[in-house]
C-alpha cells in the first residue's frame, strides 16, 4: 500500500469523525498524520516491515496511530473507520466532493432529510428544499448543481501525477521482460492532459504471451479487464485505475505510439491527409491504398515527414493549428525542463511547508537550480501562519545575510500576498518593497460574480511590488472549478504592466490550463513556472509545470524563470 492510501482513509475518516461531530482533537490529529504520512520520503509499508523501526519516526504520528497503521497495513481498514462506515453510508464521503458542501452541511442535511447521496442531494437542490436550512440559500442550491454535474463529468477521471507515476512503475516492471526492447506510453498521459481516464503503455519486443502474463501478475493489479494476444487490461490499486498494454513488433511500433496517443481530432485530420495522398494511416503503419504496401510505421517521425509534416511535440496534438503550423515549419520550438533556472513559489515551516528553508535549498540545488525563491504565505492566512508586515521585513533581512553566505544557490525573498477581497493587499505596501518577488493569490471570496473579481485582480495588479499572478484561476483538479473572470482584461492589463502568470505545476491545480496560457501569450504577457512546494519532495513536480506550458506551446523566452539569476530579477517591467 502506498502513502497517499494510508493518508486518504485517516483524512476521510476524519471527515466521518467530523460528520458526525465528534472530539475535534481527534480529528486534527486525524488529519495532521495524514498530510505527514503523505509527505513523508519513505514508505510506511517498510517502516513497518522493519522490525528496527517505529512509525512513531512519522511527525504527528503517535501510539495509537501507530496501532492504526499496523491494522491497516493487515486488513486495509482500521476499528474507527469501520465504525464510523456503520453510522453513515460510504456515499456520504462521496458528498463532501460536491464544492460547497462542508461536514457541518453534510450532517444537518443528513440529519433533517435522511439524505446521504448525491442524487438525493441533488433532488433537494433542484426541489429548493436545501434553503429551508440555516445558512442555505438559493445560491448555494445553485453552486451545488453546478458542483454536482461537474462532478459526474470527472468521475473516473485521475491526477495527471498519479497516472505518470502508476505508467512509470510498469515501465520498469515490463522492461524486465525477456525480449523487450522499449515500453512507452502513449494516450492522455503522454500529451499532458491534466485528468486522465486510463493509461495506455506500449511495449516493442518480446514474446506477448510473456509480457502480459507478467504483467497480470503485477502486485497492484486488483482486477483482470481483458486477455488477448498482444493486449490484456486491467485496474490498479484501490482506485480502480485501468491500465491497457498492448506488445508490438518493432515495424509498426511508431504508428501505435502515434495512433494511441491521440488526441482523436488530431488522428482525424492525419488520416484525411494521408487519404488524399493516396495513403492510409492506422496503428499498424502507413500503406498504399494501391497495393496495401507498407511505406512508414516504424517511427512517428518518418510517418509525419512522408505525410509533408514537421513532428508535432505529443503536447500539441489537439487540433488547435498545430499541423497547420506543422506543414509550414513553423511549430514553436517547445520549452524543455532543462531550460529551468529557479523555481519561485515555496513554503517552509514558517507558515504552512514542512520543511527549513535551508532544507528547500537543499534539495533545488541538488535538483541542479541557480536559484530559487521563498514564498510564505501572508497574514490573511491565519490558519498558515502567515507573515505578517515584521515578520515579512525581518525575512527579506534573513535572506540578505542567508546570500552573504556559501548555500550554493542564490536565494529572493518573496511572498504569496493574499488578494484580499477588494483587490487589496494583504501585506502594506512598504513591507512588500523589501522583498524580491510578491506573488498575488486568491485564496478566499472565490464565489464572486465574474465582474467583481475582474475588478478584484485588476486592482491587485495595480500594486507596483507585485510581480506575478499565482495559480491564476484557483481551480483545484477534480475539487473545485476555477472561479470565474474576464481573462483576457486582467492578461491584458498584466501585459502592460509587466507582471507574470504563473504556470502552477502542483498536480493539484496544474494552473493555468492551455488555452489561457496561448490567449495570454498572444497578449504578451510572461509566464513563470513554480512547483507550489509545501515539502521537498513537491519540488520534483516542475515537470508537469513544463507540461501544461507546452501545451500551451511555449518557448524558452517565454518564461522568465529560465534567465540567469540576474537577468530574471531584472526581467519585470517597471512601473
Amino acid at each position: 500500500m502506498e502513502n497517499v492510501e494510508y493518508a486518504r482513509l485517516l483524512a476521510e475518516t476524519a471527515d466521518l469523525m467530523e460528520i458526525a461531530s465528534e472530539d475535534g482533537f481527534r480529528i486534527r490529529s486525524y488529519r495532521n498524520a495524514a498530510t505527514a504520512i503523505e509527505g513523508y520520503p519513505q514508505r510506511v509499508d517498510d517502516i513497518l516491515a522493519d522490525p528496527e523501526r517505529n512509525v512513531t519516526e512519522i511527525p504527528g504520528v503517535g501510539k495509537g496511530l501507530a496501532f492504526v497503521l499496523h491494522e491497516i497495513k493487515d486488513r486495509g481498514s482500521f476499528e474507527r473507520r469501520d465504525e464510523m462506515l456503520a453510522r453513515y453510508p460510504p456515499t456520504a464521503l462521496e458528498m463532501l466532493k460536491i464544492q460547497g458542501l462542508g461536514p457541518k452541511s453534510i450532517a444537518l442535511i443528513i440529519e433533517h432529510f435522511r439524505v446521504s447521496t448525491i442524487d438525493g442531494l441533488e433532488k433537494l437542490a433542484r426541489e429548493q428544499k436545501l434553503r429551508e436550512l440555516p445558512r442555505m440559500g438559493a445560491k448555494l442550491e445553485e453552486k451545488i448543481l453546478r458542483s454536482i454535474a461537474s462532478y459526474r463529468q470527472s468521475a473516473g477521471r485521475f491526477l495527471l501525477s498519479f497516472a505518470v507515476e502508476v505508467a512509470e512503475e510498469l515501465k520498469a516492471f515490463l522492461a524486465e521482460s525477456p525480449g523487450v526492447e522499449e515500453v512507452q506510453q502513449a494516450g492522455s498521459v503522454r500529451r499532458g492532459k491534466e485528468t486522465v481516464g486510463d493509461v495506455d503503455l506500449l511495449v516493442c519486443g518480446g514474446d506477448p504471451s510473456e509480457v502480459l502474463g507478467r504483467f497480470v501478475k503485477h502486485p497492484r493489479v486488483t482486477e483482470v479487464l481483458a486477455r488477448g494476444g498482444n493486449k490484456a487490461s486491467v485496474k490498479i490499486g484501490l482506485e480502480g485505475l485501468q491500465v491497457d498494454v498492448r506488445v508490438l513488433p518493432r515495424e509498426s511500433y511508431g504508428a501505435a505510439m502515434q495512433y494511441f496517443t491521440g488526441s482523436k481530432v488530431h488522428n482525424v485530420a492525419l488520416r484525411t491527409r494521408a487519404i488524399k495522398q493516396g495513403l492510409t494511416l492506422n496503428e499498424y503503419g502507413l500503406f498504399k491504398i494501391e497495393g496495401e504496401e507498407r511505406v512508414a510505421g516504424e517511427t512517428e517521425e518518418e510517418i509525419y515527414r512522408i505525410l509533408g509534416l514537421d513532428w508535432v511535440p505529443p503536447e500539441m496534438r489537439e487540433s488547435q493549428g498545430e499541423i497547420e503550423a506543422a506543414e509550414r515549419h513553423e511549430l514553436p520550438h517547445l520549452l524543455s525542463l532543462a531550460d529551468i533556472r529557479g523555481d519561485l513559489h515555496m513554503h517552509t515551516r514558517e507558515t504552512d511547508g514542512r520543511a527549513t528553508l535551508e532544507e528547500m535549498a537543499a534539495v533545488a540545488k541538488a535538483l541542479g537550480y541557480d536559484y530559487i525563491a521563498i514564498t510564505d504565505h501572508s497574514k490573511a492566512l491565519a490558519m498558515a501562519n502567515g507573515l505578517d508586515e515584521d515578520r515579512v521585513i525581518a525575512f527579506a533581512e534573513k535572506v540578505r545575510e542567508i546570500n552573504r553566505g556559501d548555500l550554493g544557490i542564490r536565494i529572493f525573498s518573496g511572498l504569496e500576498c493574499d488578494i484580499l477581497r477588494d483587490g487589496k493587499m494583504d501585506i502594506a505596501w512598504d513591507a512588500l518593497a523589501n522583498l524580491d518577488l510578491v506573488i498575488a493569490s486568491v485564496h478566499s471570496h472565490m464565489n464572486l460574480e465574474s465582474a467583481e473579481m475582474t475588478e478584484r485582480l485588476l486592482a491587485a495588479i495595480e500594486c507596483p511590488h507585485v510581480k506575478v499572478l499565482g495559480h491564476p484561476t484557483g481551480r483545484i483538479l477534480l475539487h473545485r472549478e476555477a472561479y470565474p473572470y474576464d481573462f483576457e482584461k486582467v492578461a491584458m492589463a498584466a501585459a502592460g504592466k509587466g507582471i507574470a502568470f504563473e504556470i502552477n505545476a502542483s498536480p493539484e491545480r496544474l494552473d493555468l490550463h492551455s488555452a489561457l496560457i496561448r490567449s495570454a501569450k498572444a497578449k504578451g504577457c510572461k509566464f513563470t513556472i513554480a512547483t507550489d512546494a509545501h515539502h521537498p519532495k513537491h519540488l520534483a513536480n516542475m515537470p508537469f509545470g513544463v507540461m501544461m506550458a507546452r501545451r500551451g506551446w511555449l518557448e524558452k523566452g517565454d518564461v522568465l524563470n529560465t534567465l540567469p539569476a540576474e537577468r530574471f530579477i531584472k526581467a519585470f517591467r517597471p512601473h
